[in-house]
């Protein structure tokens, strides 16, 4: 039986056609953020990633990083609407998911949508609001519905979160649940620009005084049909069975990194869960995708690991009271576990 690319031979070319396409598309979305947002490509392509693996993120970093306007450039290159809350510890989740409203006409409901109810949401300071709301966006993060009531709405196809959280701070701040952190997809750090791209922020900020009243960089729109197509893609690209085993072992490994080394054996509490293998090998093929390369590397591994790892892995009360952090956990065990 002749497979549908023999059938038809232009069928695969017309595949590669709308693959390369795709990631056209894909990369003036990246260049249009980078020229908004400069000093931060880490972040950047975290956000890509985290569209092309339909996830969420996690962003930490100082006051004035460039977090707030990152998501937003990424939003003006999207067919979709944007929101950003600002997360307070007198939030309700409500204020967050939306409410029933009482309508005295006829004496029925009707149910008002919050914020939550947008294509990429802003939540900023997070880890300034209680456990209460953190629960609501549980739901949200992990199911893509709300339930208010006896009633569950669901939320838009395309559904992303970017929240913040100021390390500085940590007056007023309730830490965030472990439950909560597994559903973020990465937990990226954010730092301060070297000394040329400090001098090119404030070139483009005069630029931006200096240009008319109202006037947005012109910027072609990536249709959500193409990022829902981008989405299917990547999970066409190879991932030989060496490279797959791999990715399954630094995940194991993290639970139980004593067989490769005892005294690493001590630092953990609780490892990573299922879900950081699944977010593993979205992020590492969304990473070889927006590269323009149809295989996942080790490296492509080796480069998420720590966005990934960092938020899921819990450690022992010993490690922290010797300085150990979860960043020094992830980096010993991708130089411990054998790479193929």
């Amino acid at each position: 039986m002749k497979t549908p690319d023999q059938a038809n031979p232009l069928a695969s070319d017309h595949t590669d056609e709308n693959g390369q396409a795709l990631q056209a598309a894909f990369e003036q979305l990246r260049q249009h953020v980078e020229t908004q947002v400069l000093g931060q490509r880490h972040l950047v392509e975290r956000l890509l990633i985290a569209l092309l693996a339909d996830g969420h993120l996690l962003v930490e970093g100082a006051p004035g990083l460039a977090k707030t306007r990152a998501v937003k450039v990424l939003a003006s290159g999207l067919e979709g609407d944007f929101h950003r809350i600002q997360f307070t510890p007198d939030l309700l989740p409500a204020d967050l998911t939306g409410t029933d409203i009482y309508s005295p006409q006829d004496g029925s409901f009707r149910f008002e949508k919050g914020p939550v109810f947008h294509n990429l949401l802003l939540a900023d300071e997070v880890n300034r609001a209680p456990a209460k709301v953190q629960s609501a966006l549980l739901e949200a993060m992990g199911e893509h519905q709300v339930t208010v009531g006896s009633e569950t709405y669901a939320l838009p196809k395309l559904f992303l979160v970017m929240a913040t959280q100021n390390p500085i701070e940590q007056e007023g701040t309730y830490p965030l649940p472990e439950a909560q952190l597994d559903r973020f997809l990465m937990h990226v750090i954010v730092d301060y620009p070297d000394v040329r791209t400090e001098r090119s922020i404030l070139h483009l900020n005069r630029e931006e005084a200096l240009a008319p009243e109202n006037q947005e960089p012109a910027v072609s729109q990536l249709d959500q049909a193409s990022i829902f197509a981008a989405r299917r893609a990547i999970f066409g690209l190879f991932m030989s069975p060496d490279v797959e085993e791999y990715l399954v072992q630094l995940v194991m490994a993290s639970r139980n990194p004593a067989p490769l080394d005892a005294a690493l054996g001590e630092w953990v509490s609780f490892g990573a869960s299922p879900r950081a293998t699944l977010a593993l090998d979205r992020c590492a093929r969304a990473r070889a995708w927006l590269a323009g390369r149809d295989y996942v590397s080790p490296e492509d591994i080796q480069a998420v690991a720590p966005d990934v790892l960092r938020h899921r892995v819990l450690l022992s009360y010993q490690a922290e009271a010797e300085g150990h952090t979860s960043q020094d956990f992830v980096d010993a065990l991708l130089s411990l576990v054998p790479v193929p």
